[in-house]
C-alpha cells in the first residue's frame, strides 16, 4: 500500500515538473518570436538607412578615381614627395599613395590623386618618362566594381604535379605476355622462363 501511495506522488511530482517546463518552453517560444520581430525591424531600418550611403560613398570613390593615375614600375627608394614633384607640373597634387606590403617594403606602384579632372589627361602624357632611373607607367585610375572579379583558371605548378579535374581511373591490371605459366624454383633445372 505504501508503495502505491508513493508511487501516486511521484506521479503527480512528474505532472507538476513536465507542466512546469511546458510553461518555460512556451515563454522561450514567445520571447524568440518577439527577438526576431524585433531583429528585422532593426535590419530594415540600418538597410534603408544604409543604401543611401552605399551609393553616395560610391559615387564619392568614383568620382576621386576620375582624378586619380596609376603609376606603375616606381622605384623602391622613391619617396611620396618625389613622385609628387614629378606630377606637379600637370596640376595641383592632393595625394600620393604609395602602396607597401605587410612588411612596409613598396611595392613598387603608386595612386596619384589631382583636384581637378584635367590634370589626369596631362598626366597620361608623362607615360613612359623615367623617375629614379626607371620608366614609369602612367594610366587613368580604374574604379573597382564589387562583385565584378574576373576568373582566373588554375594553371598547373610544374613543381607540385598538376592535378586535374578529371576523375582518377586505376589502371588496368597487367598480365603477363606469355601467359602465367609457373615461375621454376631455385632447385629445378631452369630450361626455359619467360621472365628471362
Amino acid at each position: 500500500m505504501e508503495d502505491d501511495v508513493e508511487m501516486a506522488a511521484s506521479e503527480n511530482g512528474a505532472v507538476v515538473e513536465l507542466d512546469d517546463m511546458k510553461k518555460r518552453l512556451k515563454e522561450m517560444e514567445d520571447e524568440a518570436v518577439a527577438l526576431r520581430e524585433m531583429q528585422a525591424k532593426v535590419e530594415k531600418e540600418m538597410g534603408s538607412v544604409q543604401d543611401p550611403a552605399a551609393s553616395a560613398n560610391q559615387a564619392n570613390r568614383e568620382e576621386v578615381d576620375a582624378r586619380s593615375i596609376f603609376v606603375g614600375n616606381v622605384d623602391y627608394s622613391c619617396t611620396p614627395e618625389e613622385v609628387q614633384q614629378h606630377f606637379q607640373a600637370c596640376g595641383t597634387v592632393n595625394r600620393v599613395t604609395i602602396r607597401t606590403n605587410k612588411f612596409g617594403q613598396p611595392k613598387g606602384y603608386a595612386y596619384v590623386e589631382f583636384l581637378e579632372t584635367e590634370a589626369v589627361q596631362e598626366a597620361l602624357l608623362l607615360n613612359e618618362s623615367e623617375l629614379h632611373g626607371r620608366q614609369l607607367k602612367v594610366s587613368a585610375k580604374r574604379t573597382n566594381v564589387p562583385g565584378m572579379k574576373p576568373y582566373r583558371a588554375r594553371r598547373p605548378n610544374p613543381y607540385m604535379g598538376f592535378r586535374g579535374r578529371t576523375p582518377f581511373m586505376a589502371a588496368p591490371y597487367f598480365f603477363p605476355p606469355y601467359g602465367y605459366g609457373k615461375v621454376p624454383r631455385a632447385r629445378a633445372p631452369m630450361r626455359y622462363s619467360p621472365y628471362f
